[in-house]
């Protein structure tokens, strides 16, 4: 059967698409890149917030439409929505016709009268890119931050075996991908679930000693409160690691921390960013920021901007604050008024992107490596993305005067020509 797999929402969402996309070229299905190319469609869908979830419903009545015209046989719903809202969506979108939740292949493989079995294997999507790929090593989260309902969603927390995790990446790498983005609900806890102690270095060392000296790995997802020194260290030390760091903060008020259950204070949040900071002065840090938490008053603002302010991070994601169904934080009281949390968020914002300016500045002039990603031949130009560039989230450089002979996926030296606030261009050297 010619099937399109629709995926909605966060990284680890994209390779549970790839796992199940493995399931069914294993149990002789085609994957197509279009729905009007397909006689069944799948949606993995996203339930984190309430944006998603409209997206996520959104995209299910269009393909209602296709099937109602007969241009589909079949309509699929898997994931996070089917995780939060199964018991409800059937009567609520009726064409649908089954429901799976997150990683359960065998049972969509069943409703497609295939035979499957619960074997993991990493499948590729249409149009997606093979030189950056992503290699989840965990599933479920037990932080239970007040605003966040990922815990009742995905479970709590169940790490990949060191050995699946490798065997997996071999394969990306043997597929042509020259990056690996490490990703899970929260890195710092792999492995505390099977023998209790964090286990992430060690996962380090064997993909460093198993995989291709030249494919990059990168880190994203690391709760605060478990990044110490020795993680850093190794990091920064890492023959492959990058030294970029993706460390959601959320605020940097303590009232408005011990609120969300961050389990972290300010000062140990300023010294994890400066511990980093002077093992290597160029380390790349993340963060993501939250404004508009119910009780943030003014005071609590400007204690965020503050620790902002004095961190600098070369980049920042922020939002507001949404009162999600089931979540603690829902019911609290002192709930921010949606004209504020606006004008806080365009606020902080400004502010970062003078921070994300001035870090930029600082590479002009020198050598970076960049993964070349896309050709622009007759404009003369291709982008790509160093060490700082994390895919999707953060800014390209463009790469000027590129030769006949630049390939996508290779890898070059270029020196830094021109830095904006998200951006860099250059030439290769």
């Amino acid at each position: 059967m010619k099937i399109y797999c629709l995926t909605l929402g966060c990284a680890k969402n994209r390779v549970d698409s790839e796992c199940l996309a493995g399931a069914l070229a294993a149990a002789g299905h085609e994957l197509v890149p279009s729905a009007e190319d397909a006689e069944c469609a799948l949606v993995n869908t996203c339930g984190f917030i309430r944006p998603a979830v409209e997206e996520s419903i959104a995209a299910i009545l269009d393909l209602e439409e296709l099937k109602k015209d007969k241009k589909l046989q079949k309509i699929g719903v898997v994931g996070c929505l089917v995780n939060r809202y199964g018991e409800d969506l059937p009567s609520e979108v009726p064409l649908v016709d089954f429901w799976a939740r997150t990683e359960d292949w065998k049972f969509v493989l069943e409703q497609l009268k295939t035979p499957g079995d619960d074997a993991r294997r990493r499948g590729t999507l249409p149009l997606s890119s093979k030189y950056s790929r992503y290699l989840k090593i965990s599933e479920g989260c037990g932080n239970c931050c007040t605003y966040c309902a990922i815990p009742g969603i995905r479970g709590s927390l169940r790490s990949l075996p060191v050995e699946v995790i490798v065997k997996e990446a071999a394969q990306l790498a043997e597929e042509g991908a020259r990056e690996l983005c490490v990703v899970g609900q929260d890195l710092t806890v792999y492995g505390t679930d099977t023998d209790g102690r964090p286990r992430l270095i060690e996962l380090l060392d064997a993909l460093e000693s198993s995989l291709p000296h030249d494919l990059w790995i990168r880190l994203l997802y690391l709760h605060p409160s478990r990044v110490d020194r020795a993680l850093l260290e190794r990091v920064a030390a890492g023959r492959q690691v990058l030294p970029y760091l993706d460390i959601p903060v959320q605020h940097g008020d303590p009232e408005i921390l011990a609120a969300m259950n961050r389990g972290i204070a300010p000062e140990t949040l300023r010294g994890i960013f400066r511990t980093a900071r002077e093992i290597n002065p160029d380390f790349a840090l993340r963060t993501t920021c939250m404004v508009g938490f119910p009780g943030e008053k003014k005071r609590h603002f400007d204690n965020l901007k503050n620790f902002v302010s004095e961190v600098r991070f070369d980049r920042m994601g922020a939002f507001t604050f949404f009162p999600e169904e089931g979540t603690v934080a829902a019911a609290l009281e002192g709930q921010v008024p949606e004209r504020t949390k606006n004008r806080r968020l365009g606020e902080l914002m400004r502010l970062q992107e003078e921070i994300s300016f001035e870090r930029q500045r600082c590479f002009i002039g020198r050598e970076l490596k960049v993964l070349v990603e896309k050709i622009e031949r007759e404009e003369g130009y291709a982008e790509g993305r160093s060490f700082r560039e994390a895919p999707e989230v953060d800014g390209v450089i463009e790469i000027r005067n590129i030769r006949e002979d630049l390939k996508e996926g290779d890898i070059i030296t270029l020196r830094v020509a021109e830095a904006m606030p998200h951006d860099m261009t250059g030439e290769e050297i």
